[in-house]
């Protein structure tokens, strides 16, 4: 179909944006054939009247486990001993498997175009992927890692990622994963907020830097990026000095660490939504314990520091939720362009930038999508209000439009404990 979008305000996604008013834009398919000026003969067309609305690039979610639904757990859950369950018979894996395609449509009508996943279960993200690509099911756009390489008694070791006891078996399973075409490699180097027991020592290194070292260096031989969860000091600089592409969560970093990033050309993925619950929620919320909450908040500042540190040096900086830790569900990644506007003091219009524009280009796909320019994929969102007054516009999108097929008045069924409690941190 050939559709004009008429009486829109335009965001294109640059950093520098502002609201165009004035202009049509015109696709084919799939892609944004060209952006006119109001009046420009339509004939051919079919308009979509925006009725003064904002249209702007769908978001870009660079941090998802499509696994997890966010409910928040009266008790740490041993998702090891769960996924062994998802994954034990043909029955409970194609249960498993609708699932995770329900997540990502999910991802698609709360206004995420692309994501990116970072563990999955088995080779489900990368099946999911080829299956939308090829319009069988309905998603976002995914750059697939399928499952992370982790360690014995590593982060997430045994649910979304193996556990690798030594590098031969490290880079078995990167093999592994190259057959089944994933986009990008995992690697779980450091321990996260619930798996830490003691007051303090959330993030110590679980991987060995020889172990990092030689999957990068295979990974990269073989094409590939290579992310990391890291969440202390110690672990983005043992990311950094041993090749990794982007350090996911983040924690303090001085300038050695800063001097990596560059050396590198790394990038960092910020993810403020996991930790702020257990950071700032009432522990009889949470249901954390003392030592939980006091490492949440631990990460929680390393996360938002590490943020500004990247961002007064001209490192680059992308958004992700981390979506499935508990409270974090697959349609609020606006919150996490509220959080990054909110405790780092950047514009709304660089935070819909960083959603956008910029992940776009940090993984490799800027020529395909995240501004609205000619020749880029028909990948849209269209709000009410306008975003660069107040990014909780994003919160109830009105349209989405997906490689150039449109969804009007998108529906996500909404947690309302979860939305009640977040909303006091807004």
């Amino acid at each position: 179909m050939k559709y004009a979008y008429i009486n829109g305000k335009i965001l294109d996604g640059t950093k520098d944006m502002q609201v165009k008013e004035g202009f049509v834009i015109l696709t084919d398919n799939d892609k944004i054939e060209d952006i006119v000026k109001a009046g420009t003969d339509l004939n051919g067309y079919e308009k979509v009247d925006l009725k003064g609305r904002y249209i702007m690039p769908g978001l870009i979610n660079m941090h998802v486990h499509l696994a997890g639904n966010g409910k928040p757990q009266k008790k740490q859950r041993d998702n090891e001993k769960l996924v062994k369950i998802l994954m034990g018979n043909a029955l409970m894996r194609s249960i498993a498997y609708g699932m995770v395609a329900g997540f990502a449509k999910t991802e698609l009508m709360s206004g995420v175009t692309t994501i990116r996943t970072v563990g999955g279960l088995g080779s489900f993200d990368t099946k999911l992927r080829d299956e939308i690509n090829a319009g069988t099911k309905m998603g976002p756009r995914i750059l697939a890692a399928n499952e992370g390489i982790s360690v014995p008694g590593g982060h997430m070791a045994g649910s979304v990622a193996v556990a690798a006891d030594s590098i031969d078996t490290a880079l078995k399973h990167l093999e592994q994963s190259e057959k089944e075409k994933v986009d990008l490699i995992k690697l779980m180097i450091t321990g996260g907020v619930m798996d830490a027991k003691e007051k303090g020592v959330p993030g110590e290194l679980k991987m060995s830097p020889e172990m990092v070292k030689a999957v990068c260096d295979k990974a990269h031989e073989n094409g590939y990026l290579v992310s990391a969860h890291v969440e202390s000091p110690q672990g983005v600089r043992v990311a950094l000095e041993n090749g990794v592409d982007s350090i996911e969560h983040g924690a303090k970093i001085d300038d050695d660490t800063i001097k990596l990033f560059k050396e590198r050309k790394a990038f960092l993925c910020t993810t403020i939504s996991p930790a702020l619950p257990y950071a700032l929620f009432d522990r009889s919320i949470t249901n954390a314990t003392e030592v939980e909450q006091f490492n949440g908040n631990v990460v929680f500042e390393g996360i938002i520091a590490c943020a500004k540190a990247a961002l007064e040096n001209d490192i680059p900086v992308v958004l992700g939720n981390d979506v499935g830790c508990p409270w974090i569900t697959q349609y609020d990644f606006w919150r996490e362009l509220y959080y990054f506007h909110k405790y780092t003091g950047v514009s709304n219009a660089f935070a819909l930038h960083t959603a956008t524009a910029r992940a776009a280009e940090m993984v490799g796909i800027g020529d395909i999508t995240g501004t609205l320019e000619k020749d880029k994929c028909a990948d849209m969102i269209v709000t009410e209000e306008n975003p660069l007054d107040d990014l909780r516009a994003l919160r109830h999108v009105k349209m989405v439009v997906a490689r150039g097929t449109i969804t009007e008045n998108p529906k996500v069924k909404i947690n309302k404990r979860v939305e009640t409690e977040l909303d006091k941190f807004l």
